[in-house]
């Protein structure tokens, strides 16, 4: 039997891959260069072939070095490949860098010089505005010397640069990245790699270019730190006058040159100041891919990885993996350890630094290849502001104000728009749940099964509009349905319903669809067949529906059509029973025990078929809700999520599920914003009238601070899948956070349109009088009626009644409230969950019990410990430790751990949690007395969008120590609703 590939296609020595030579057979092209051109065994070992060795003949073929004026030799630089002087072209009478290369190919095989050739050709074959132009590779007949002639480029290396003026600024890094990212992708269409990039290797030209402006004017920056009163106005005015003045100075525009391309694959490389000595290893340790230290077969993601470690210096000018061995820097990269806290040190944005670590990705398979990371790069430059991203946040959030009319009428007609119900595009469709017609009620799941298909199918025709799931499943089949009043309410023309009837092996599937308008049946169809025959019915429906509503289908689409699911029926069916437990209505992912109960199901489905992709899919959201969510949260749970997708990008890694999969996973498992986006940019191709691409950009966008443009993506989210109460829900939290009551309640009285009885809702509608104008009476009333009338949802509502209790100051209210919440945390707001000593404490503070407030306060530190101690990076877990400490009187322990929490999570880095977390350092620094820190912070935490509101200074207890300072009553004024008539629209 012969033996598998792999076995015969590594070279026996050193590991590499096996190619075929000249000759015509199979060999190791590392060897073969080593022992041929350079190597220790080689004669001639160790001899210098530069200049030193050829008796003082500056000329090689045309070219001739220049000297000094002192009559030596013009030399540029030297490094690991030789020597680079400067010459002239003898011929063309043009300037040139000629570098003498430190091998020679004297008695060497004829199989060395001609791969050298070959490679040599193709990298003077390349042309690009940063790739240095090769004029020629030649070798000296005489004496074997090879060289090569380019183009003179009058500059300096990006190390030079950096050791001479130290890190550069990001935007400058940026810069050199996305040219650097174009010469790599121009290269990589002609199948060349460079193999040792490095700063070394990268050389800068400087221009000079006008810049604007990048500074504020004092008196914005005064109002931004919250120590002026007035000239709020004024700032803005001042600020806008300077952004709008012209350019008034000078900076440099960098153009980069990348060198030696190509030549790392043909020279074996000698030590230079940033390499260390190494037998025949290709490359620069500190610089090279993981993949380049095992002698595996090398593509552009290894120079991908040599461009982060060499962006990484550049920032910080350090390398992310230091060691003085190669094995060091091997084992330092397997820990794949990085230090991301020199990033933080020289400001590099949040994006930055999450492309930087994907950069430097272990597994090649997950760094961004070329086209990725030039859009990633566009981003990030986008973020690289020449003004401070908090002023910037701050400017973006107040300067509405001045224009408040204008904006007000704006976005109120705006949402009427969007509470209206325009006229149905003609080529629109619902995709109804389709009626069991089995006597087996476990049948069920096939019925379920044929419509999600029909609808998975018909959501990938960019050519239609295709209601989304979550709206759809509300009209429940063998039920009377009112066609017109459900095609008005989902603003589609069109409705296809059916059943499905299973008889042993055969199976009928009845389908029609109706025009809503007139409900004339426009088409319908009766399908008799093997039960093996289930997905090829449901494609043929699928491609029946877009021929009759004469929508273009590419080749493709139809191909994806056409391609089942999975060959195995009930794999199938359990993934649809999985599907359903896990999407609801609302958006917050279904219960724990839904979830668990989904993921015992799915395991099951991916079992039966090692293939079904879409099960892992499925799997991989299930895995990263528990995580997100708090159920699960540990690195456990995160290694299932990955392993799922990694498991689907195994079986169909360029499907827009797996890219929407992989979004999830960066997004609820990384918080990788930048990685995400990226992921939908390239998953909305291929599933564009999927809700779940525009619902998960929106979410991104706010945590970005693009408050405004996250509105715009939810409000798409939501006119594919309308009644999908979990996407309006959260519009109306944007709104909350911009202090645009008014708007809020509309979204909110839309939810409830749809969802009546859905009592978090009614809950937040109350809320929002509390917020908006300090009063709690609506909401109290709510609850209380809910207690009454429907009192199983009150543990989901426990934090609104705790907080109404303690505005109203009702000890006994309170811990009826913590006992409604069980055994399990309550929500202070913003993810800072806290324990019930916690509550216990502040119940028995408030009730001016100290005894039991200092004993209350001690246990719940004893349990929050623990938890700052497992999860040490999550904010909000330090948030309420350093509460509970305020509370103690351990004063330094508090402050400590609340500016901890909002370095962990910066404003720029995260624009939901980021304000919350100097919200809490305002608290704790009230709580121990420090009231020019607690005025100050939240000075700043106020600025919306905002999680502070008027009703939560002016009611709640928390913020008791600051009452009376006529900074903190300063702050509290300006947000009562006659001071914020602009913001909240009325």
């Amino acid at each position: 039997m012969q033996p598998p590939a792999q076995e015969i296609s590594r070279c026996p020595v050193c590991g590499g891959a096996l190619e075929e030579t000249f000759g015509g057979g199979l060999g190791c092209m590392v060897c073969l260069l080593r022992v041929g051109i350079g190597g220790e065994d080689a004669a001639g070992a160790g001899q210098d072939s530069t200049l030193n060795a050829f008796g003082g003949n500056e000329h090689f073929g045309v070219y001739e070095i220049e000297r000094l004026p002192d009559g030596s030799l013009y030399e540029l630089g030297r490094g690991g490949m030789g020597v680079t002087y400067r010459a002239v072209d003898t011929s063309l009478q043009r300037k040139a860098a000629l570098k003498i290369i430190k091998i020679g190919f004297a008695g060497r095989p004829a199989e060395a010089h001609e791969l050298f050739m070959r490679e040599a050709r193709l990298a003077a074959a390349l042309r690009h505005e940063n790739i240095a132009t090769v004029f020629q590779f030649g070798i000296r007949e005489e004496t074997g010397q090879c060289f090569y002639a380019m183009e003179l480029i009058e500059g300096e290396t990006l190390e030079k640069r950096v050791r001479r003026t130290g890190p550069l600024n990001v935007r400058t890094t940026i810069d050199i990245a996305q040219q650097v990212t174009a010469a790599l992708a121009a290269a990589e269409k002609r199948g060349l790699i460079h193999r040792d990039l490095k700063p070394a290797n990268l050389m800068l030209v400087s221009h000079e270019r006008e810049m604007a402006p990048s500074t504020v004017t004092p008196a914005f920056a005064a109002l931004r730190r919250g120590k002026q009163r007035r000239g709020f106005k004024a700032a803005l005015v001042a600020l806008a006058a300077s952004l709008r003045r012209g350019p008034d100075r000078k900076d440099k525009k960098v153009t980069v040159k990348m060198i030696d391309f190509g030549l790392a694959e043909t020279l074996s490389t000698q030590a230079d100041p940033m390499s260390l000595s190494r037998g025949g290893f290709v490359g620069t340790p500190a610089f090279a891919s993981p993949e380049q230290f095992e002698h595996s077969a090398l593509d552009v993601r290894s120079d991908i990885y040599s461009l982060g470690v060499t962006l990484w210096f550049a920032l910080t000018g350090k390398t992310p993996f230091g060691g003085h061995s190669v094995e060091e820097i091997r084992r330092a990269q397997q820990s794949n350890a990085l230090a991301i806290k020199q990033l933080k040190a020289m400001h590099v944005p949040s994006r930055m630094r999450s492309l930087l670590k994907s950069m430097l990705a272990l597994e090649p398979a997950a760094r961004p290849g070329t086209q990725e990371l030039a859009v990633r790069l566009r981003h990030c430059s986008a973020q690289a502001s020449p003004l401070r991203p908090a002023r910037v946040a701050l400017a973006t959030a107040l300067i509405p104000i001045l224009g408040a009319s204008a904006s007000l009428v704006f976005h109120s007609v705006r949402t009427q728009d969007s509470a209206s119900n325009p006229a149905a595009p003609e080529k629109s469709i619902a995709v109804l749940p389709f009626e069991n017609l089995s006597r087996d009620p476990d049948n069920a799941y096939f019925a379920e099964g044929v419509q999600d298909e029909i609808l998975t199918d018909m959501t990938r025709i960019p050519d239609l509009k295709v209601v989304g799931r979550t709206s759809v499943m509300q009209y429940k089949s063998g039920t009377p349905r009112n066609l017109q009043k459900i095609a008005k309410q989902l603003r589609v023309a069109h409705l296809l319903e059916g059943s499905v009837q299973r008889s042993g092996n055969r199976v009928r599937v009845n389908a029609q669809l109706i025009n809503a308008g007139t409900e004339r049946r426009l088409w319908a169809h009766t399908y008799d067949g093997d039960f093996a025959d289930f997905f090829a019915i449901q494609s043929q429906i699928a491609m029946a529906i877009a021929d009759k509503l004469h929508a273009k289908l590419a080749r493709n689409v139809k191909s994806e059509i056409e391609r089942p699911a999975t060959n195995d029926i009930f794999a199938f069916a359990l993934y649809t029973h999985a599907k359903g437990l896990v999407l609801t209505p609302s958006f917050n992912v279904s219960s724990k025990p839904n979830l668990l109960q989904a993921e015992d199901l799915l395991n099951k489905s991916v079992k039966r078929d090692r293939s079904f992709f879409r099960g892992y899919c499925q799997l991989a959201f299930t895995h990263d809700a528990l995580y997100f969510y708090g159920h699960d949260h540990t690195p456990a749970r995160l290694a299932l999520a990955e392993a799922a997708v990694g498991a689907a990008s195994r079986v169909r890694p360029d499907a827009g599920e797996t890219h929407l999969a992989r979004a999830w996973n960066l997004y609820w498992g990384h918080l990788d914003y930048d990685g995400a986006l990226t992921e939908l940019e390239v998953a909305g191709k291929s599933l564009p009238n999927d809700p779940q691409i525009s619902l998960l950009t929106g979410l991104i966008q706010r945590r970005q601070g693009h408050w405004e443009e996250s509105i715009r993506t939810l409000e798409r989210a939501a006119n594919l899948d309308p009644r999908n109460f979990g996407v309006l829900q959260n519009i109306a939290g944007n709104y909350a956070a911009l202090r645009r009551y008014a708007e809020q309640e509309l979204w909110l009285r839309r939810v409830l349109a749809l969802e009546p009885h859905d009592a978090g809702t009614k809950v937040m509608l109350a809320a929002v009088d509390f917020e908006w104008r300090a009063d709690a009476h609506p909401l109290h009333q709510m609850i209380a009626s809910i207690r009454a009338t429907n009192p199983a949802p009150v543990p989901d509502i426990d934090n609104w009644w705790l907080h109404c209790a303690l505005a109203q100051r009702d000890a006994a209210a309170a811990k009826d409230a913590l006992i409604a919440a069980g055994k399990g945390p309550i929500e202070l707001g913003n993810d800072v969950f806290c324990n019930r000593p916690f509550v216990e404490g502040v119940i028995a503070r408030m009730a001016k019990d100290e005894d039991k407030a200092r004993l209350a306060f001690t246990a719940a530190r004893d349990e929050q410990e623990k938890i700052v101690q497992a999860q040490p990076n999550f904010g909000p877990s330090w948030c309420l430790l350093g509460l509970i400490d305020a509370a103690l009187g351990r004063k330094e322990e508090a402050l400590h751990e609340g500016r901890h929490a909002v370095e962990l999570l910066p404003m720029e880095e995260d624009a939901i949690r980021g304000p919350a977390m100097i919200k809490y350092l305002a608290m704790i620094a009230a709580w121990v007395g420090d009231k020019d820190l607690a005025c100050e912070q939240l000075a700043i935490a106020v600025v919306p969008p905002s999680p502070v509101s008027y009703g939560q200074l002016k009611l709640l207890p928390f913020w008791d120590p600051l009452r009376g300072d006529p900074r903190f009553e300063q702050i509290v004024a300006s947000l009562a609703p006659n001071q914020n008539v602009a913001t909240n629209g009325h």
